[in-house]
């Protein structure tokens, strides 16, 4: 995550030394709790928070957990990231929902932040989950407010209720109560309120919040904050809290390239859950926030089981059936391909899902020259080509090459070099369906994974290739040093039974066999 790319930099290097040593001493754990302090201090975490989070550390790697494990920096980073966890709030926690609907959200958060995006992200993956929302144009404030919440309402496919034209015309409390009864009337299960904000906390502002928040009596308060802010993101955070009481945060703008560490501390300092992640500007880009996850992220843990549910979600589990299938009878084409490579854009961004993996933080130049488009200009060359050349690429001649790379916008080259990856990958795929170990290209035939019977034909075929020399003396020099080359014979026989050289296996030996394969 792009946001704490720093602050996981530099907490990876400093495990990455503390691993170097068998065992810790005070001075070790000192020294390693400096580093932390520096860089949180460093990633805008506020002082309060780093001092109780460095204690806690330091006390618990002094501690015994530490001294009897039997690898302490392992030890030291498992603290770390429970103690990362504590501050981030600890269990993750969903939204509430009313027991007689509607259930009424309340935005609120400084003008910026991202509260109408926020708004629309969460209309869209709330009607994915099967629920009616509406959202209430109640910030008639900033200009042209009202007409991006009805944009953005458009793009996320929701309802949305804008009696006023706002740009400073109309009441913002009726406009928020009338937009519970609308909501109630056409039976929406949830309303999201979008508040107005200002550049910076103001008596007017809090009032404003303040007497929504009465007139409405919403279920949830989310506090909107931009993860990019520094160090005036917790005096925001508790101005907020006194003046609105929120029930929960949304860190947005996590894909920006900001220190961040500042977000951090709002949940710790508040004492207010973290419920949502914002990671990018597409309505799509909407996280549940898990504190966990987070801590392995910033830690470079990976943080798989997100990467897992985002793959369940995108991916048809009928289909993937089906794909399966056809590789396994050697009847994938170019266009299941194509139909494989839609389902993974769904999931989003390569970089962000190859970032997820664990360790992927050594490899960040690799990332970053990783180009998205290539999955695009892959669809374009595809879509170039009639339906009976993507069920058959083997009718793909110079000609047909050549317009194909004319019609998508790339060359012959690239054409020619899909159809050859296509060709490795199929292949590849093909004998992994069968249970077969796959021949990897640059790598050659992995050991002892050929056919059976496939190390005998080598072997007959090298025995064959004896010295043709027409001088008697030299051919006979030649053939004893092919002899002396060949690899000798293997020992012991089959599942291991046997070891001496010619030896048989004895009747326990078989009787084993036997009952290995269910046949004693």
């Amino acid at each position: 995550m792009a946001t704490f790319g720093t602050l996981s930099d530099r907490l990876t290097e400093t495990f990455r030394n503390l691993r170097t040593k068998g065992k810790l001493t005070p001075a070790d754990v000192d020294g390693t709790v400096r580093e932390i302090r520096r860089a949180l201090l460093d990633a805008d975490v506020a002082l309060p928070v780093v001092k109780d989070f460095t204690a806690s550390v330091r006390e618990r790697a002094l501690g015994d957990e530490v001294n009897k494990a039997l690898n302490p920096a392992q030890q030291v980073v498992q603290i770390v990231n429970e103690e990362l966890v504590g501050i981030l709030g600890g269990q993750q926690r969903r939204l509430q929902f009313a027991k007689n609907p509607p259930t009424v959200i309340m935005l609120a958060g400084l003008q910026g932040s991202g509260k109408t995006t926020f708004a629309g992200k969460l209309a869209k993956q709330l009607e994915k989950e099967g629920h009616t929302p509406l959202l209430v144009a109640a910030d008639l404030q900033r200009p042209n407010a009202v007409n991006q919440l009805q944009v953005v309402a458009q793009q996320a496919g929701a309802t949305i209720f804008a009696p006023e034209p706002g740009n400073g015309v109309g009441d913002p409390v009726k406009v928020a109560k009338a937009g519970v009864e609308h909501a109630r009337r056409q039976q929406h299960d949830v309303v999201i309120i979008d508040t107005a904000g200002r550049l910076g906390v103001d008596a007017e502002l809090m009032k404003q919040a303040s007497n929504i928040r009465k007139a409405t009596d919403p279920d949830e308060v989310l506090f909107v904050i931009d993860a990019m802010i520094g160090q005036d993101a917790v005096n925001t955070a508790k101005a907020f809290q006194e003046g609105v009481d929120f029930t929960g945060v949304v860190l947005s703008k996590l894909d920006g390239d900001a220190r961040g560490g500042a977000a951090l501390s709002v949940a710790s300092v508040t004492g207010r859950p973290i419920i949502y992640a914002s990671t990018g500007e597409g309505l799509d880009d909407l996280e549940p926030f898990h504190p966990d996850r987070m801590a392995s992220r910033i830690l470079d843990l990976g943080d798989i089981l997100t990467l897992i549910e985002q793959a369940q979600s995108a991916f048809d589990e009928e289909e993937a059936m089906k794909v399966a299938e056809k590789l396994a009878t050697s009847t994938f084409t170019l266009e299941d391909f194509l139909e494989q490579m839609q389902q993974m854009k769904k999931m989003g961004s390569m970089k962000k899902m190859l970032g997820m993996l664990p360790g992927m933080g050594s490899m960040k130049q690799q990332m970053e020259n990783f180009d998205e488009r290539e999955i695009d200009r892959t669809e374009a060359i595809i879509r170039s080509m009639t339906i009976a050349e993507r069920r058959n690429p083997k009718l793909l001649n110079g000609s047909r090459r050549l317009r194909i790379a004319r019609g998508s916008g790339m060359t012959v080259t690239d054409v020619n070099a899909l159809v050859q990856r296509f060709d490795q990958a199929a292949k590849m795929m093909k004998t992994m369906a069968r249970g077969g170990v796959p021949n990897i290209p640059g790598m050659g035939p992995v050991p002892g994974a050929g056919r059976p019977g496939a190390s005998s034909k080598r072997g007959k075929q090298q025995k064959a290739k004896g010295s043709r020399s027409g001088n008697p003396a030299k051919r006979a020099a030649e053939n004893a040093g092919i002899a002396a080359s060949a690899p000798a014979a293997p020992t012991g026989s089959g599942f291991g039974l046997g070891g001496a050289k010619g030896a048989a296996p004895s009747e326990a030996d078989l009787a084993e066999l036997q009952k290995m394969l269910g046949r004693g």
